[in-house]
């Protein structure tokens, strides 16, 4: 979904040649996946930072086209809304080193961006939603001036046929209606790539499906929505909500939201990109030249582009990609559920808890999900957005217990074992899953340190809701920049 189009008016016919050119492709990766066409280089990870830009006064900027053209570099780009960046980071093997020298590169990049920002009267945030975000900023005029997201929300609401319905029962009640997709922009995530091979990729998928509540539950950073209280992590049902495509006749018939946890376990990437297919009318029926049949007669390695791109517009919370680099096909597992921040070392963290994890659980002579329900699944995903590490999950083998427990108990060990099958250097993994631990400790995510200092400033008085979350921002920006681990950051009025 990175590629940019055109602006263009899209017929009955454009939808019928797309889905041919979909089922095509879905042939050509049943035959290449028969043949064992893939790249095994099954160690290399890469990571997405989504981020948030406010101005001197924590207040949200409309500039990233001016941040953008001032960064220069091509490792960054625009997102949804025009207070939105992203960076990608370049894809490395997961051994020794690597996850040290990750958190340097980050910083680095990050530093660097936000330097380039600051030039131009805007800084740089990683949060999940930023708290002095108003509904009055995410509307039409917002939207990042691209025509791929254009497009996108003329075939949102096109399929819809009414406005968008936001709302959320939390600590407190939002309720909201937007003719845009830009409230979607309030959602800024860390998103993590694994490279698999296709033997192994259902395992993956299916573990991280598994893992995906408690990272939540661990990882939650966005409890504040147009200054109200949420849930811990209101980016997950924001993102359900914004991103819909269907009225409310839709819902009651059962017609699947893009916006999808999936209802069941699978036994080949092939069963993800079958089930697009079968379940999503397009949104961007483009079609390209490539013939991929012929191109693999040919004995080249096609592209895939249309079964990618409508990829791109079902938005699973694990989403199977299918890229190709230098002449190579491969599969990748994106992990899409974290927020963006708290610190970079906290992400890093979140990275290493997860990657170390989903090895472990793939692994397992005993499949997790042979013994859980998928329904049980995403009902942990829903309990742990709204309650952090409040939340009581379900576990096989030990039934419902609170979050914290399960990871200190059962998830730590098995996340520092696949980190371990990894090769990553044990000194960095006991450092980062350290983190973890302690978060589980002490009860402080991004979330519970956000909701205690905004009730500490509150406390004191002088100031109304609005000018307290700026006042709580400015201070979570300060303790974003000395790059220590969120458990360790006083509440203070």
């Amino acid at each position: 979904m990175g590629r940019e189009i055109q602006a263009i008016k899209f017929s009955g016919e454009d939808r019928r040649v797309y889905r041919e050119k979909v089922r095509r492709s879905l042939d050509a990766l049943a035959r290449m996946l028969r043949e064992c066409q893939f790249d095994d280089n099954s160690t290399q990870v890469g990571q997405e930072i989504e981020l948030n830009l406010v101005d001197f006064q924590a207040i949200p900027s409309m500039r990233n086209a001016d941040v953008l053209n001032a960064l220069a570099n091509p490792a960054w780009g625009v997102e949804v809304g025009q207070f939105n960046l992203e960076i990608n980071v370049p894809p490395r093997a997961l051994t020794g080193q690597a996850l040290a020298e990750l958190e340097q590169v980050i910083r680095s990049d990050l530093n660097a961006g936000d330097e380039k920002a600051r030039s131009i009267g805007t800084r740089l945030v990683m949060i999940g939603i930023l708290p002095t975000l108003q509904q009055g900023d995410v509307h039409l005029g917002t939207l990042s001036a691209s025509e791929r997201f254009r497009a996108l929300n003329e075939q949102i609401f096109a399929a819809r046929g009414e406005d968008m319905r936001i709302s959320i029962d939390g600590a407190e009640k939002l309720l909201a209606h937007t003719d845009s997709i830009t409230p979607e922009a309030a959602c800024t995530s860390l998103q993590l790539h694994l490279q698999v091979n296709p033997e192994t990729f259902a395992n993956y998928w299916n573990a991280a499906q598994a893992a995906a509540a408690v990272q939540v539950a661990l990882g939650a950073n966005s409890p504040f929505l147009f200054g109200k209280q949420l849930w811990h992590e209101t980016r997950i049902t924001l993102f359900e909500q914004a991103s819909d495509t269907r009225p409310e006749e839709l819902k009651e018939q059962g017609v699947r939201p893009r916006v999808w946890f999936g209802e069941r376990w699978i036994t080949s990437v092939f069963d993800l990109f079958e089930e697009n297919l079968r379940y999503f009318p397009a949104l961007l029926p483009i079609c390209e030249d490539e013939d991929p049949l012929a191109v693999l007669d040919g004995g080249a390695c096609p592209h895939l582009a249309e079964m990618s791109l409508h990829n791109g517009t079902v938005y699973r919370w694990n989403r199977p990609i299918y890229a190709v680099v230098e002449g190579r096909p491969h599969l990748r597992v994106e992990n899409r559920v974290l927020p963006a921040g708290p610190s970079v070392a906290d992400m890093v963290a979140n990275a290493a808890f997860y990657y170390g994890l989903v090895r472990a659980l793939a692994e397992a002579q005993r499949p997790i999900w042979t013994q859980m329900s998928f329904a049980a699944a995403g009902e942990n995903l829903h309990e742990a957005a709204r309650r952090g590490l409040d939340a009581r999950l379900y576990w096989p083998g030990l039934g419902e217990v609170p979050a914290v427990e399960l990871v200190l108990r059962r998830l730590l060990p098995m996340a520092r074992e696949g980190l371990s099958r990894w090769g990553v250097n044990p000194v960095h993994a006991d450092r980062l899953l350290g983190f973890i631990e302690q978060r589980c400790i002490t009860g402080q995510t991004g979330a519970a340190w956000q909701i205690a200092t905004l009730a500490a400033i509150s406390r004191r008085g002088g100031a109304d809701r609005q000018e307290s979350l700026r006042r709580m921002t400015q201070r979570y920006i300060e303790h974003m920049h000395t790059n220590e681990p969120v458990h360790t950051w006083p509440v203070t009025a």
